[in-house]
């Protein structure tokens, strides 16, 4: 009985050993052909061609970001990825720049459906690029079955802006709602002992209140008061009204639409938002019409910016003299990081190399974070100041983030560029600590030891904080300020007491921290890249774009899902409140994982660009 047993069980493991065997050996061929199919893409793909007479196509997919991300291949196939993809800004502005040059392209057309997230200023950029392509009189069209805010931003710097005739225009204007844990976290019997200078530093209040300071509504309030001044003020006059006109469709929406017995579409045909209504198979008909069918015949006469892009760096003439753009994108983080976050190691090693590199005669960081460590801030900062010092220039371009930390790298360099509506300055640092003695006690779990010191064990979050270790915290969080103060001081010829007017935690637009001194220049990336030029005496120059490196592996996945279509095939659509309430609970999770300074100190602000 027992080996009959026996051998069923065998029979059993055995078939269950071939069976998972089997499995893994079809995944890795699977993986297999994938890999030679992304290669064989890579290689042999057609050199796409500029018909005369063409409409430029634009229809950034997913977020709208300064660098591409490698997203594990298991998530965009299972999940669709955690957005709809990546769009990098700049080769869109590089696509725009180089259109309006090129007398084969007749017209820019704009698609915005598959546009998720993008941050004002990013797209501010990119309707100053459009502009200047309208000032060649060529025309600018767009269309989407709905717009949401940012869409719509993008595609009222049109001539004629098209939508679905069930579709929407969403503008609910800006707000920032964070989440207090406090009655959660004292319910538990948890405390969280916060260390930090500066009344305006908010990012700790949701561990210690359960509202939002009367200082943080403050500088809040004024800030995206002064964003949605942009937003407004853009917008009003691209379609050719009143600012009080626009408002009064926002605010007034309820009213709009009971004049069209809920008719969302024809509202906003109503207040001046779009021209005509017209739906996918019409809106190809009209621009067929307009610029002539491909060699199908059935479709308009159109390169897409993706093709287009191919075209223009292939007939880019190198320079011996280069510009090299770093991107700080994301967090800031201690040590050796991937994309996404700024490592201390990885970012300071990037600018080392850059620095040693003979043709790279200047050097752009684009910087696009609001903070985080506070060592690596400086590392990377000190790293900056050395390439000034060994005769190239450095400039500092804030994209829609640049605060905390973000300011403290931008601090080192020779000139700062940012946009009008950036999120910049939350010069401030601070730092927490989360004690857990109670919720034990209250398990029946207890702590005791001994220690050689009084400070030996006090950072121990099963304890108490001890008295004596708070205070050192609060000092050295005071000197971690001093610090800050002393290095903006320096680097914007102000005194230390100046700062401190402008700082304590306080975040600033573009345009208040340009009024400030905090910010040199008001402009993009490309004036950002041309002032780094100048100051290095340049004629001509190629761009170089370091960045952290993927592995041989990654980079092929990455191009075989580029042109699979696998990644950015989101819509806006799918992701409903719930989704994005966790998805944005997920990210804060993340982000508060990374947190790694050695000392504990960070410089980070409670903000994200609208």
């Amino acid at each position: 009985m027992i080996g009959g047993m026996f051998r069923f069980l065998g029979r059993v493991l055995r078939t269950l050993w071939r069976s998972l065997d089997l499995l893994r050996r079809t995944v890795f061929n699977l993986l297999l052909l994938v890999l030679l199919g992304a290669l064989l893409m890579t290689f042999f793909h057609p050199e796409p061609q500029v018909p005369d007479g063409a409409a430029l196509v634009l229809r950034p997919s997913g977020a709208l970001v300064e660098q591409t991300t490698f997203e594990e291949p298991l998530a965009l196939l299972s999940m669709r990825g955690e957005d709809g993809g990546q769009t990098v800004l700049h080769d869109l502005l590089e696509v725009v720049r180089a259109a309006r040059d090129d007398s084969r392209i007749s017209a820019l057309v704009l698609e915005t459906d598959d546009l998720e997230a993008a941050s004002l200023s990013k797209l501010a950029e990119l309707r100053a690029a459009i502009a200047d392509f309208k000032a060649t009189g060529r025309p600018v069209l767009a269309r989407g079955d709905r717009f949401t805010q940012g869409q719509y931003y993008l595609a009222s710097i049109a001539d004629e802006v098209q939508l679905a005739p069930d579709g929407f225009v969403l503008l609910r204007g800006l707000s920032r709602y964070s989440t207090y844990f406090r009655g959660a976290l004292d319910a538990l019997g948890v405390k969280v002992h916060v260390f930090r200078v500066g009344e305006y530093k908010s990012f700790s209040e949701p561990f210690t209140r359960s509202d939002m300071s009367d200082e943080d509504r403050s500088a809040t309030r004024d800030l995206l008061d002064g964003l949605w001044a942009h937003f407004r003020t853009d917008v009003a006059a691209a379609r050719k009204l009143t600012p009080e006109a626009l408002d009064g469709y926002i605010v007034g929406y309820r009213d709009a639409l009971a004049a069209t017995a809920g008719d969302t579409a024809e509202a906003a045909r109503r207040a001046g938002l779009i021209d005509r209504f017209s739906t996918p198979d019409e809106w190809r008909a009209q621009l067929a019409e307009r610029f002539g069918t491909d060699a199908s015949g059935k479709d308009f006469h159109q390169i897409d910016a993706g093709a287009y892009l191919a075209v223009v760096r292939g007939a880019e003439k190198s320079s011996a003299d280069k510009v090299a753009v770093l991107v700080a994108q994301g967090a800031i983080a201690d040590g050796e990081q991937p994309p996404g976050v700024v490592g201390g190691d990885t970012f300071a090693r990037m600018i080392r190399e850059a620095r040693e590199d003979d043709a790279i005669k200047a050097l752009v960081v684009r910087i696009d974070s609001p903070g985080g460590s506070a060592w690596a801030s400086e590392q990377i900062r000190r790293e900056l100041e050395l390439t000034r010092k060994a005769g190239k220039p450095v400039i500092a371009s804030m994209s829609s983030v640049a605060a905390s930390g973000g300011y403290w790298i931008a601090a080192g360099a020779d000139e700062i560029w940012a946009a009008p509506g950036t999120v910049t300055g939350s010069i401030g640092v601070f730092a927490m600590f989360p004690e857990f003695a109670e919720p034990l006690r209250r398990l029946g779990i207890t702590v005791d030891g001994v220690a050689t010191a009084p400070l030996a064990g006090a950072l121990d979050p099963r304890r108490p904080l001890d008295p004596v270790a708070a205070e050192a915290m609060q000092l050295g969080i005071e000197h971690g300020y001093r610090r800050f103060l002393q290095v903006v001081g320096a680097a914007r010829n102000m005194k230390e007491d100046e700062v401190n007017q402008v700082a304590r935690g306080r975040v600033w637009t573009g345009q208040a921290a340009f009024e400030l001194g905090l910010v040199d220049q008001l402009g993009g990336i490309e004036a950002a890249i041309a002032a780094a030029a100048q100051r290095a005496g340049l004629e001509g120059h190629s761009l170089v774009w370091p960045s952290v490196g993927l592995t041989p592996a990654q980079m092929v996945m990455q191009r075989f899902l580029s042109f699979s279509g696998l990644a950015g095939s989101g819509s806006p659509a799918s992701s409903g409140p719930v989704a994005q309430m966790l998805n944005r609970l997920q990210v804060e999770t993340r982000d508060l994982l990374r947190w790694n300074d050695p000392q504990h100190v960070y410089a980070h602000c409670l903000c994200e660009a609208p």
